[in-house]
């Protein structure tokens, strides 16, 4: 059967501005709440030990059902899951912005994090059949990769002017701002594209990788405050490890599997997954980190920590929109990506040098430039590597692979880095008697600490993709193309 032309040709442009809004409500809700977790707490009067599960269970919903999600949209329609998505994370949004006890703004958080995993993996979709041509594809996934890499710190700005001058309450409500258009504007610009060969559930396959998937997000969260030899760590890592494995025995004999393994076990975009978790790991060392020592050694408030992020995001839009753009087509991924990493890694060893009486200009700013250059070159050209080549069927569960790789890259380097740097902590502060100077001092070389591990991190990362990402990028064949039923 002929491919059918593209019915989002036409307004491809239009659609990019509709993805686009979606990805970055999505990616500031990674980091809006995090800022206004003390406003938040200091109102409902919950405890430091419970803080944790407003930001876990986003995480717990989000990161377990990213792959449902994706292959819901291919079989469903990207249209209908997208708006679905949209008005589901408003209605999720609402409810926690109202929230009046902690219990109900955790279920408003964890119905954010579903609701997000329909959402997220089909806005990729979307972008991968909407732009098949390869110098508009390009530039596509530049301002899509632009607005993932920086979306986090613009989370870090928004949170910080919503909590300061409004409430904390707001840095829920904002996303209906976002949502409520944006479902308005996909409702008249996409047709609901199913793809005429589209795939069955794979109900064993989707209870086995949202277990495995559950168990892993689960574990290294419960590191992070419980330790890695609590009981509760350990079972659930064990767990995760064992449902994955039996999962990756399941899509290898049934018919219509959740993940087709050749989606994965393609080199180029095996690499391109490997990338986006390993900057999802490595990154976390800035915006944790870095936020940390702005506010309590720089004495930053949350806006200028927020304002403090702003030219890093500036050179990560410029980055990921001309690298994409011009530099994929003509160099392929590898050489970009790879450079992307070695500049991360760079960023993070002038991070090393920070001490209690640095400042902004001279000791984080230039690291800021650096970092943003790498994320730049990292993530849109992994993010359009990622989904080149795959069957339109197949589209978003593919795509869903992408924020999956990204949600468990987070989570292990939340958990990694955490650990580390608090245990420097404790090593350095010893059997001294603590007062206000060794304590600023120690906390400083907990982040330091951080930093040298993200530096650590980068590098494997370049060896990774230098071995792993293709050369060039090849034209999309034939059989790509989207076929529809409508």
């Amino acid at each position: 059967m002929p491919p059918v032309e593209n019915p989002h040709h036409e307004r491809r442009w239009l659609i990019l501005a509709v993805i686009g809004l979606a990805q970055l409500m999505v990616v500031l809700d990674a980091t809006i709440v995090n800022i206004a977790l003390p406003s938040a707490q200091q109102s409902l009067g919950f405890s430091d030990n419970s803080r944790q599960w407003v930001v876990t269970a986003y995480a717990l919903a989000f990161g377990s059902l990213l792959l449902l999600g994706g292959r819901i949209g291919d079989i469903v329609g990207r249209k209908r899951v997208f708006v679905i998505g949209l008005i589901g994370f408003a209605g999720a949004s609402a409810l926690g912005g109202f929230a009046p006890s902690f219990g109900v703004l955790v279920g408003a958080r964890a119905l954010q994090g579903a609701f997000g995993a329909l959402l997220a993996p089909t806005a990729l979709s979307l972008l991968t059949t909407t732009f098949t041509e390869p110098k508009e594809r390009g530039t596509a996934f530049g301002v899509f990769g632009a607005i993932a890499g920086s979306g986090a710190a613009a989370g870090l700005l928004l949170g910080g002017v919503l909590t300061e001058y409004l409430s904390w309450r707001w840095c829920l409500y904002v996303n209906l701002l976002f949502a409520v258009p944006t479902a308005l504007a996909a409702t008249r610009l996409l047709h609901n594209q199913v793809a005429a060969d589209r795939p069955r559930i794979d109900i064993p396959g989707t209870l086995t990788v949202t277990g495995g998937l559950f168990s892993l997000v689960f574990g290294f969260a419960n590191a992070e405050t419980a330790g890695w030899s609590a009981p509760l760590t350990i079972g659930a890592l064990v767990a995760a490890v064992a449902l994955l494995a039996g999962f990756v025995a399941i899509e290898r004999r049934v018919q219509h599997p959740l993940l087709p393994l050749r989606v994965v076990l393609d080199r180029g975009r095996g690499g391109a997954y490997l990338a986006v978790g390993i900057v999802g790991a490595g990154m976390f060392g800035v915006f944790l980190f870095l936020t940390y020592y702005m506010q309590q050694t720089l004495g930053f408030s949350p806006v200028k920590t927020g304002l403090g992020f702003l030219p890093m995001m500036g050179v990560i839009m410029v980055t990921a929109t001309l690298g994409t753009s011009k530099l994929v087509p003509r160099f392929g991924p590898r050489p970009l990506v790879t450079a992307g990493m070695v500049f991360g890694a760079l960023a993070m060893l002038f991070f090393t040098g920070v001490t209690v009486d640095s400042t902004y200009a001279a000791d984080v700013l230039p690291g800021l430039l650096v970092m943003g250059l790498g994320l730049g070159l990292v993530m849109a050209p992994s993010m359009s590597t990622a989904t080149l080549g795959v069957p339109a069927h197949d589209a978003g569960v593919a795509s869903a692979m992408v924020n999956t790789g990204q949600q468990v890259g987070g989570s292990i380097g939340t958990a990694l880095l955490s650990t580390l740097a608090s245990g420097a902590v404790t090593s350095y502060v010893g059997s001294q008697r603590p007062n206000a100077q060794l304590l600023a001092e120690a906390a400083v070389h907990g982040y330091t600490t951080a930093f040298w591990w993200s530096a650590a991190i980068f590098t494997v990362g370049a060896v990774v993709c230098g071995t792993l990402l293709p050369r060039r990028v090849p034209e999309p064949a034939p059989s790509t193309q989207p076929v529809f039923a409508h």
